[in-house]
């Protein structure tokens, strides 16, 4: 393993222009190329796709094509998943989705961050924060959850919320920056 595939799975900075991480990139995207291509009809070859790119993929969970990722091997997905088209999982860091979670249309989970100053960025640096979705939450269409954040079980996030910080179990958060509106009685 090269130094700076080391350093991003240890959540440190590391230089995104490695040979290795280029190597993985690339299978993340040969797999979801054919994944995202794969006939709708032909749930097993989509399954043995999704179970070969992904670090874990759940029983009864779906993803609907199109998916990216970067990596794929850092996405958990527990059972009883759905996300729906265009889920865009950038996977620098851990994702990790609980159990019965429901992913609307268009919902970007990002884990990248790059650093503020610009000599470091145009030298390539880059680290990640990891995200965790809770069991039985609800992201609706095109929510983007930024990078460190934990949503907490049975949480509601409304369409279009741009979710910065944690959200606690049982509430339902929306807007950008997503804040709590309520909680779930």
């Amino acid at each position: 393993m090269t130094d700076q595939k080391r350093r991003m799975l240890a959540g440190e900075p590391y230089i995104a222009d490695d040979p290795e991480l280029a190597a993985d990139a690339l299978r993340a995207a040969l797999l979801g190329e054919r994944f995202n291509g794969c006939p709708a009809d032909d749930a097993e070859e989509r399954r043995a796709l999704l179970t070969d790119l992904l670090g874990a993929f759940g029983e009864g969970s779906e993803i609907r094509p199109p998916l990216r990722v970067d990596y794929g091997y850092q996405i958990s997905v527990g059972a009883g998943v759905f996300v729906n088209f265009g889920a865009v999982l950038l996977d620098v860091a851990k994702i990790t989705i609980g159990d019965r979670t429901q992913i609307g249309p268009n919902v970007q989970l990002l884990t990248p961050t790059h650093p503020l100053d610009p000599d470091k960025r145009r030298a390539g640096w880059e680290s990640a924060r990891p995200i965790t979705i809770g069991a039985n939450v609800w992201l609706g269409g095109g929510v983007i959850v930024c990078p460190g954040v934990t949503i907490g079980d049975d949480a509601v996030i409304g369409a279009g919320a741009v979710v910065t910080r944690d959200v606690p179990p049982r509430v339902v958060a929306a807007g950008n920056p997503a804040r709590v509106l309520r909680e779930i009685p």
